[in-house]
């Protein structure tokens, strides 16, 4: 891992796999950070990936909150610029996969293809995420940690082995961070430039999803001609976490399909 400076934010960046490789972005979801892929990264040999701490996440700096969408999306438009990564699949869990379609939108030269995963073009309504953000004002994460997981896990999270990484993973999270990121979800509707992307797209569900539900991630697949969609049984909001060698052969099939190995 290492530092990337931007003269308004440093950003944790990671790049693995073989050099000339073909590019692979992969995003992580609001209260988590890059270390959410390790289990995929390991799988995906032949192809060189690019992972990055969200602003106000993981290792990177935590600006003042709130934070836009535009904002997020420009943090990733630099990074790839930096490392000259273009036409590459990229691969958005959530918040991801919301940066990913407004990248695309905007950055069609840097974006091949796209994995939108447990996302969609809108995530819930402007009231919900206000309610949380000022939970998470008063009371810090802690506060919001049960009743996302389980969303993320379903009705049985509290048995999943692997509860206490997540939660971990979640506490670790500055609150600054994460209000800044979840008033960007609150403020963003992709539904009309969404519709109007035509480039080679899976679209992933976990069917114990509580974030963003099958026929969520389903009528966002809709609106892009030619998507494949694909619901993990098995799974909840973090396929790649539960179910890590089932995710990477669904990137590693829709990745040859399109020709990017």
């Amino acid at each position: 891992m290492a530092l990337m400076f931007f003269p308004d934010l440093r950003l944790n960046v990671e790049m693995s796999g073989p050099e000339g490789g073909p590019p692979v972005v992969l995003l992580h979801a609001l209260g988590t950070n890059l270390a959410l892929w390790d289990g995929v990264v390991a799988r995906l040999p032949r192809h060189r990936l690019l992972r990055l701490d969200m602003r106000g996440h993981g290792a990177s700096d935590v600006p003042p909150a709130p934070y836009t969408m535009g904002a997020l999306i420009h943090d990733l438009e630099r990074v790839m610029d930096r490392v000259r990564v273009r036409d590459a699949v990229v691969v958005g869990l959530s918040i991801g996969g919301m940066i990913a379609q407004g990248l695309a939108v905007k950055r069609l030269d840097l974006v091949r293809g796209m994995v939108l995963s447990n996302t969609a073009a809108r995530i819930g309504i402007a009231s919900q995420w206000q309610d949380r953000i000022d939970a998470v004002r008063a009371g810090g994460l802690e506060s919001i940690a049960d009743a996302t997981l389980e969303r993320w896990f379903g009705r049985q999270w509290r048995d999943l082995p692997e509860l206490t990484q997540m939660r971990a993973m979640l506490l670790a999270t500055p609150p600054e961070g994460w209000m800044g990121a979840a008033a960007a979800i609150a403020g963003t509707d992709f539904y009309t430039p969404t519709a109007g992307l035509t480039l080679p797209t899976l679209a992933i569900a976990g069917l114990r999803d509580g974030s963003t539900p099958p026929d969520l991630v389903k009528e966002t697949a809709d609106l892009i001609l030619g998507s494949r969609f694909v619901l993990v049984r098995s799974a909840g909001h973090l396929p790649m976490v539960e179910q890590p060698g089932v995710y990477a052969d669904l990137l590693r099939d829709f990745l040859e399909s399109i020709g990017h190995v």
